[in-house]
């Protein structure tokens, strides 16, 4: 299977191959392939950090097939709103709660712990707000056309 990875103005896309169908959800691998660390857009692709994902994409056409190549399609702007809650936020709550910790009880063993022990609530809160997101992150399916280059990332 051939990967890319392939950005327009606003849109990132990603090929794939299709694992499971589910009622009306579509399960696509995403590979990662060395052209993605090369990738202009691996700052803020949701594929780039790991070999494999499995992508969940609402589908209601039943137009696809068990191991189809297909493309998944995500607006740019909502990986980089991924990108700020996964890594950007939690870092500044860290960096925040360490000062604090630090401040007020002059110990630094206490501002480090207040630091990783703030993650508890926010990656609680991110996990009860998980329906919210699902419905914020939409991805898009369509038939791989094989008009993606895999050779290069533009």
């Amino acid at each position: 299977m051939k990967h890319k990875t392939m950005t327009t103005s606003d849109t990132i896309k990603h090929q794939g191959k299709i694992e499971r169908i589910e009622a009306h959800k579509v399960f696509v691998r995403i590979e990662q392939k060395p052209s993605c660390q090369e990738c202009h857009a691996g700052s803020v692709c949701f594929a780039s950090d790991k070999k494999a994902k499995i992508i969940e994409v609402n589908d209601f056409s039943g137009s696809f097939t068990v191991q189809e190549e297909v493309v998944v399609s995500v607006r740019q702007s909502l990986g980089l709103f991924a990108v700020v809650l996964a890594y950007v936020l939690p870092l500044v709550f860290v960096i925040l709660s360490v000062v604090a910790g630090q401040y007020l009880t002059g110990s630094e063993v206490i501002g480090g712990l207040t630091g990783l022990l703030v993650l508890l609530p926010y990656y609680y809160v991110l996990y009860l707000l998980r329906s919210k997101l699902k419905k914020k992150f939409i991805f898009s399916l369509s038939k791989n056309t094989g008009l993606i280059n895999p050779d290069n990332c533009n």
